[in-house]
């Protein structure tokens, strides 16, 4: 039987085949923090507006009695508070109820503090934890907090995601009569067999999803190429903006899924999920297929060792070790 006929009918027998599925695993099993922090973070991202803004809003005060301070008797209050500390930047709300913001440095120490215009009380930071929290999952998310080599690093996740999921695709193939049961999974199988079948179900239906976030990581990290290739198929010297222009606008829109339907929020949030559910089921695959059988012959090959007395030990452990191979 030729390789086509092969491949449509008893793929697993394929080199081709054997070839990516050696890429998938290993290529997943590197990744797989990375994959595993990503996934959390961009989830929770997803709904980075609603947090934002409900992290960000800002207490309010009683006005008066007196007359509203300053910003030089504003000042002495933050110094008087924070002695060491010099105010940058004073930031005067258009509300009467709202605090004042200060600025504040001492050396290579920075902070942001509100306080009451009215009394000089110092109200606190000016973003409460939540808020600070949700910028630095954006940090993690962009630049792995690690600035612009992050956000390189990044690049090549995204590479590897594309990867991981063409390379699925070829594997999840399993010939001409069987591909109906591998769109679906099998709740009635065994736990590996079950584990498999989850594996491969949810791999398919994610797997537009996944490859789009591993080509929008590519271009948010390398926007240059993208950019070049769109100047080549669609050059132009007006200032409309072109079809390319466009599927790159969007391209980076559907990567942080910013739609305002709550609905399309919560369909991204599924399929964000969906790397977590195929990183555990894989791992737990290459668990029972490589680690137990390998863990297995250790102990066999320990328990014939340790049962021969010690002059047939070398013969019988060359013995075992031909017979393994």
């Amino acid at each position: 039987m030729k390789t086509a006929g092969r491949w449509m009918r008893h793929p697993q027998s394929v080199w081709v085949r054997k070839l990516f599925f050696q890429i998938h695993l290993w290529s997943g099993l590197i990744l797989a923090i990375y994959i595993f922090v990503m996934s959390a973070t961009g989830t929770v991202l997803i709904y980075r507006r609603e947090l934002s803004k409900s992290f960000s809003a800002q207490p309010r005060i009683a006005i008066g009695p007196g007359p509203r301070l300053s910003a030089e008797e504003l000042t002495r209050c933050a110094i008087h508070v924070h002695p060491g500390y010099n105010v940058t930047r004073v930031f005067q709300p258009r509300r009467s109820d709202q605090p004042v913001e200060l600025w504040m440095e001492r050396g290579q120490k920075k902070m942001q503090r509100l306080f009451n215009p009215y009394t000089g009380a110092d109200l606190g930071n000016s973003l409460e934890f939540g808020f600070r929290a949700v910028l630095w999952l954006v940090d993690v998310h962009d630049n792995l907090l690690s600035g612009r080599t992050g956000h390189l690093v990044n690049g090549v996740g995204g590479a590897f995601v594309t990867l991981l999921s063409l390379s699925g695709i070829v594997i999840w193939w399993p010939g001409i009569d069987r591909w109906r049961r591998s769109l679906v999974i099998d709740w009635h199988a065994g736990a590996n067999r079950l584990n498999w079948s989850l594996h491969s179900s949810l791999g398919f239906w994610s797997l537009l999803f996944i490859l789009m976030w591993g080509i929008s990581g590519v271009y948010l990290a390398w926007p240059a190429p993208f950019n070049g290739l769109i100047d080549y198929l669609e050059p132009s010297h007006s200032r409309d903006l072109r079809l390319g222009d466009q599927f790159l606008s969007w391209l980076a829109r559907l990567h942080f899924g910013r739609f305002p339907s709550l609905t399309l929020k919560l369909v991204w949030t599924f399929f964000g999920l969906m790397p977590i559910a195929l990183l555990i089921t894989g791992v737990l695959m290459w668990w029972n297929r490589v680690l137990v059988p390998w863990s297995r012959r250790r102990s066999s090959k320990k328990f014939l060792l340790q049962t021969e007395n010690p002059r047939t030990q070398g013969e019988r452990a060359t013995l075992y070790n031909v017979r393994s191979t």
